[in-house]
């Protein structure tokens, strides 16, 4: 018998609310920090809360795979969840609020639900296809922003867009905050969701991996925006995100094109 949609919208939720609580005990206490390969930091509550996600997930879904930032691919991976546990885990080092549990579930190439959990700061923000897109139980609708020239743009790191791979389409950015309005950097999940909300229109950032925007796409798509990697693929694999009210998104693709 097929399962419906609400027990996976549950059981992720659930997931995710545990994973906080773990979160929290170490954010709020104390805990170590050391690096990965990549050099990037990660900490015990990185590891467990990713943990207790896959062991909560799986008991309730065992024929779900699993993809985590943190063990990596285990199961199906036709049907399977996408996860990041800790969303911004330099804010979590630095005593910064603005860090999240990311929770998505991918069935055969398509997101079909997402979650977004900002313990710290008491946010959620879940959407499933064809439900909408809800923060703390208010639906979400991007804003009807038609023009450039009154939107605001929200970024990630400058650095990372201007000395990475992605380097090439630093010019095409410049092009971009001279064509917008207002220009603030936040990064990680708290940006996009200045977009959700309607606060603001686009977002954009760079060296992502796929757990860094897998609840994005749904989460977008129905609110009524859009998101895509710099190319305008509808796709978390290729290291960029665009992510917009819709209105503007091919406007910004042609300004952020190299050349």
């Amino acid at each position: 018998m097929a399962v419906g949609p609400d027990l996976l919208l549950e059981a992720a939720l659930d997931a995710a609310h545990a994973a906080g609580v773990i979160a929290m005990r170490y954010f709020t206490g104390g805990f170590e920090v050391s690096r990965k390969a990549d050099q990037t930091p990660v900490t015990q509550a990185d590891r467990e809360a990713e943990a207790v996600i896959a062991e909560r997930l799986r008991s309730a879904f065992p024929d779900v795979g699993f993809l985590g930032e943190e063990h990596g691919a285990q199961g199906n991976q036709g049907r399977r969840w996408i996860v990041d546990p800790i969303d911004g885990t330099k804010n979590f080092v630095r005593g910064t609020p603005y860090w999240a549990t990311l929770i998505a579930l991918e069935e055969e190439g398509e997101l079909t639900l997402g979650i977004v959990h900002a313990p710290a700061t008491g946010d959620l923000l879940w959407a499933r296809k064809g439900r909408g897109t809800f923060a703390n139980g208010v639906q979400l609708r991007v804003s009807a922003v038609e023009r450039l020239a009154d939107a605001t743009l929200v970024h990630s790191s400058l650095s990372l867009l201007r000395t990475t791979e992605a380097g090439r389409y630093w010019p095409g950015f410049v092009r971009l905050v001279d064509r917008t309005d207002r220009q603030r950097g936040f990064g990680d999940y708290f940006a996009y969701t200045f977009v959700l909300r309607g606060q603001a229109e686009v977002m954009l950032e760079v060296d992502l991996k796929p757990w860094d925007l897998a609840p994005f796409v749904v989460l977008f798509e129905e609110a009524g925006g859009r998101l895509t990697d710099f190319t305008g693929r509808r796709t978390i694999y290729s290291g960029t995100a665009l992510a917009t009210n819709g209105r503007l998104h091919a406007e910004v693709l042609d300004l952020l094109a190299p050349g």
